[in-house]
């Protein structure tokens, strides 16, 4: 058998790129070249690619399939075929190669023709309306019927001054802006729904993103988020090359432990976080921080929450998600493909105070910020680590044992939850210690005996397990947390 015959991409640009000044869509069109090409070469594709008025042209290997391909995934390219390009231009021409293309296609089977003229206004030999006519014509007598508004198969085609493209189907891509045309922003990154997809939006946007990821859980925390970073930007971030910047946050969550008052905790956290983004932003030369902040959603969202926090950094905050809920937010994860990773990040609760603040002004939250004596945050940034997220190796994610999905035979659980959510349900065999209990009682535990943590959602009892481990006990978390662990046992 011979060589398949290579497949032909179209890829249409973003109708906001055509309706740039010259000069700026020469830039974006640029911009998106350099994008595609690399979205090829991460599939170790060759980059053929030819450009032609609003349209690339891709040649691709003949297996190819763009249900999920890396094309699909480039921001500033609004949609995409598979054709069969041909230099003909007269309606004679278009038509013979219609019939001999499509006749399978809508035998016995109800369809429509789609033309259009591309290019230079009068480009194209033939109007539109001719074509459509005389090819579906030419195709009626095998067919079951014309059906224009919900036909079985589409026949379409795209003509310039010299060529025809025919194809049947047409792939969406994200639309948008090519990522990078519009500068460079900090993104806070905790792994869970709401800052995937704010990072996401704008990247559509066309702002390359470098990630901030202020750890409040742990090594288990880190290679959480990073398995969502990595998803994230290894599909969504071709012609840039994203960082994550890891930074500690265990000093400055003691800090406020310590000193500040317990209702104002979330508020007092969330403006040290934005202190860390700028300082990450200033340094890499980023214009903008961006949030997954929602209106109301959470205690610290309020609009006068918000506004106070936004206060902490003189940079601008960008929140895209701030009007919309959580049933849009979970759908555009499912969308980008980050909702399952993000569902098993667990929710550090330690700073989570049972009475939160939700109309904290701003006078009241610099006292309590004068009430630390010395700020930890700047050295937690100079300290932080940096991972190039693209090029990743998967050895990152191994926790070397920590996690365990069943219990080891004669280990000691310990549910490390509040009293009141140990009564409510726990595992027949635990025994209960809540999370500041055990980090102070740990010492004393006996080392000859394994010892099996659990909580709610994972994330305090991996951090409470690493601890116990660089103090050479033997210890494990329960990945998946508490739900996790009673499915172990029916």
């Amino acid at each position: 058998m011979g060589e398949q015959t290579p497949k032909l991409a179209l890829l249409r640009l973003s109708g906001e790129i055509g309706i740039k000044a010259r000069p700026t869509r020469m830039q974006f069109r640029q911009r998106l070249l350099r994008n595609l090409r690399d979205a090829l070469d991460s599939e170790g594709l060759p980059q053929t690619i030819e450009a032609s008025h609003d349209r690339f042209y891709v040649s691709l290997p003949a297996h190819t399939s763009l249900e999920d391909h890396a094309l699909r995934r480039v921001f500033g390219i609004q949609s995409l075929s598979l054709v069969e390009r041909h230099p003909v231009t007269s309606l004679e021409d278009i038509v013979s190669h219609g019939v001999g293309l499509f006749t399978e296609a809508v035998r016995g089977r109800h369809f429509a023709v789609r033309a259009r003229r591309v290019g230079r206004r009068h480009g194209a030999a033939v109007r539109a309306g001719e074509v459509e006519r005389a090819l579906g014509t030419a195709l009626l007598p095998v067919a079951a019927g014309v059906e224009l508004g919900n036909p079985d198969v589409t026949v379409s085609l795209e003509m310039t001054e010299d060529a025809t493209s025919f194809f049947t189907e047409r792939a969406m891509g994200p639309g948008g802006l090519p990522l990078g045309v519009e500068g460079r922003a900090v993104s806070l990154l905790s792994g869970g729904f709401d800052s995937a997809v704010s990072t996401w939006l704008l990247q559509k946007r066309g702002v390359e993103c470098d990630l901030v990821f202020c750890n409040l859980g742990g090594a288990e925390h880190l290679r959480e988020v990073l398995r969502v970073a990595v998803h994230l930007m290894r599909r969504w971030s071709y012609g840039t090359r994203p960082r994550l910047h890891a930074i500690d946050f265990e000093p400055i969550v003691r800090a406020l432990q310590e000193h500040t008052t317990t209702r104002y905790w979330q508020v007092l956290l969330k403006r040290q976080m934005l202190r860390a983004a700028e300082a990450v932003a200033h340094e890499i030369e980023a214009e903008a921080i961006v949030m997954g902040d929602s209106v109301g959603q959470v205690s610290s969202q309020t609009l006068t929450n918000l506004a106070t926090i936004s206060r902490a950094t003189e940079m601008p905050v960008l929140r895209p998600l701030i009007g919309s809920d959580k049933t849009e937010i979970t759908n555009l994860a499912r969308k980008i493909g980050t909702y399952d990773l993000s569902k098993t990040v667990g929710e550090y609760c330690a700073l989570v105070p049972r009475k939160p603040a939700t109309q904290a002004k701003l006078e009241t939250v610099l006292h309590e910020e004068e009430r630390i004596p010395e700020d930890p945050l700047p050295a937690a940034v100079a300290a932080r680590t940096v991972f190039d997220v693209r090029s990743l190796d998967d050895a990152v994610f191994d926790d070397g044992g920590l996690a365990v999905e069943s219990l080891p035979k004669h280990a000691v659980l310990i549910d490390l939850r509040s009293i009141a959510q140990f009564r409510s349900g726990h595992h027949p065999g635990a025994l209960h210690l809540d999370f500041a209990s055990a980090l102070a009682a740990y010492p004393g535990f006996d080392r000859a005996k394994r010892y099996v943590l659990s909580c709610e959602y994972g994330l305090l009892s991996a951090q409470l397990a690493e601890i116990m481990r660089r103090e050479g006990f033997r210890a494990h978390h329960f990945r998946g947390g508490q739900r996790a662990l009673m499915r172990s046992v029916g």
